[in-house]
């Protein structure tokens, strides 16, 4: 995640074709939002990339912490939906019928239905939503961000924990014959692979030539995705069973449970002294990757390794406050999703009250975990929401991204 909005914009990258990434835009001032921001809305930077997305996770994040946001913000994400069942990442005019250009993709869409699903009561919603899902399904078993756009790992793990949350069972979810599970382990770098054998990659490389699919690279942040969509969870998964791991197990022989494990496995390797990962884009390779490190807290907890996630939750606890402060209600998010996999509070993020942030980014909360209807925070974030995207489309602009993932707007370099 830095927040997974990252996803818009590298799949808009993808198909203006751009290549290589420049040199560091940290300081890329941020754009003020191109539209008023609705009043039901999460956050204070422009929302036309990421607006589905951090109200989504916005809303997953509070209902670990037992907070009902505002009916205005939850009518606002209902609002969004388009009339086949699908959203975009931002509508300015959601009485507009969606037409042929409306940007729909499955990462909104399933981010949504995920979050929307655990509130309850949007079965409707939900369930037009998961058959747009259904029909956008590629011929291997997986999904793109675009409808039609080749599959990949965050993408297609994201639409199991979705269909997950709406009752289905993603194994009986085929097209061509195939299931999702049939997508990610075709996404499963073979463990001869050294230094990433077991892991995911987002999609497969080029070849020389360009000409086909080339070689599955080792992908952190694909990786974390993939562990959740193997095991089929969402984005709110919780720690399970002690799993100590074992050895690799190659692609097409592996059940889902085994690639998961190969996953945490590369994931746990990756973790620098054990405790985060380092960004890989170009000129931030020194710098703690905040969001991805966030993303793998939830992955090892869900992939029954405590002991791992826990030592990388300690370090966000000491580290990360700043990094949430700059970021936004996503940011926010990941990290109450982090502390609700190990089972940490997070009302008591180090000095910083998660729960309380996170509810001072938008409207304030219907109700709070003792009933009351109380704002979730007093302290407005000057800051908010700057994410990774502007740095991204900064990026894209300047001379594109080769697509490697994601899912939040931590871009993971492959081969990593």
């Amino acid at each position: 995640m830095n927040v997974r909005r990252t996803a818009a914009v590298l799949a808009a990258v993808a198909v203006t074709g751009a290549a290589t990434a420049p040199a560091a835009l940290a300081e890329t001032p941020k754009p003020s939002p191109s539209v008023a921001l609705p009043s039901g809305l999460y956050g204070k930077a422009d929302p036309q990339f990421d607006g589905v997305w951090r109200q989504s996770l916005a809303f997953l994040a509070q209902h670990t912490a037992s907070v009902r946001p505002a009916d205005k913000a939850v009518d606002w994400l209902t609002g969004q939906q388009c009339a086949d069942g699908s959203f975009a990442p931002f509508r300015a005019d959601a009485d507009a019928a969606c037409g042929s250009k409306t940007p729909v993709d499955s990462n909104s869409t399933a981010a949504a239905v995920q979050a929307l699903a655990a509130l309850g009561g949007h079965e409707k919603t939900t369930g037009k939503a998961v058959g747009w899902l259904k029909s956008v399904q590629n011929k291997d078993g997986g999904w793109g961000y675009n409808p039609g756009g080749a599959s990949d790992t965050n993408s297609t793990s994201l639409v199991i924990g979705a269909l997950k949350a709406a009752g289905e069972d993603p194994a009986a979810v085929r097209k061509g014959g195939k299931s999702p599970f049939d997508a990610l382990d075709a996404l499963t770098v073979p463990c001869t692979v050294k230094d990433g054998g077991g892991a995911f990659a987002f999609q497969p490389g080029k070849s020389a030539g360009g000409q086909r699919p080339g070689p599955l690279e080792p992908n952190a942040d694909a990786s974390a995705a993939g562990v959740l969509g193997s095991l089929g969870k969402g984005l709110a998964a919780t720690g399970s069973e002690k799993d100590a791991g074992g050895a690799c197990v190659e692609p097409g022989a592996a059940t889902p449970k085994e690639s998961a494990a190969g996953a945490a496995d590369y994931l746990e390797k990756e973790l620098t002294g054990g405790t985060h990962l380092m960004s890989v884009m170009p000129g931030a390779e020194k710098k703690p990757d905040f969001g991805n490190t966030a993303d793998t807290v939830v992955a090892l907890a869900a992939a029954g390794r405590p002991d791992a996630a826990e030592k990388a939750y300690g370090w966000l606890e000491e580290n990360a406050a700043d990094w949430a402060r700059g970021g936004g209600p996503a940011a926010y998010a990941q990290l109450v999703l982090a502390a609700h996999a190990v089972g940490a509070d997070p009302r008591a993020f180090g000095s910083t009250d998660l729960v309380g942030a996170l509810g001072a980014q938008g409207p304030a909360p219907e109700s709070q975990k003792d009933g009351s209807a109380e704002d979730a925070g007093q302290d407005k974030e000057k800051d908010e929401d700057g994410n990774s995207v502007w740095w991204i489309v900064g990026v894209g602009l300047v001379a594109g991204i080769g697509v490697g993932f994601l899912f939040s707007s931590r871009n993971k370099k492959q081969g990593k």
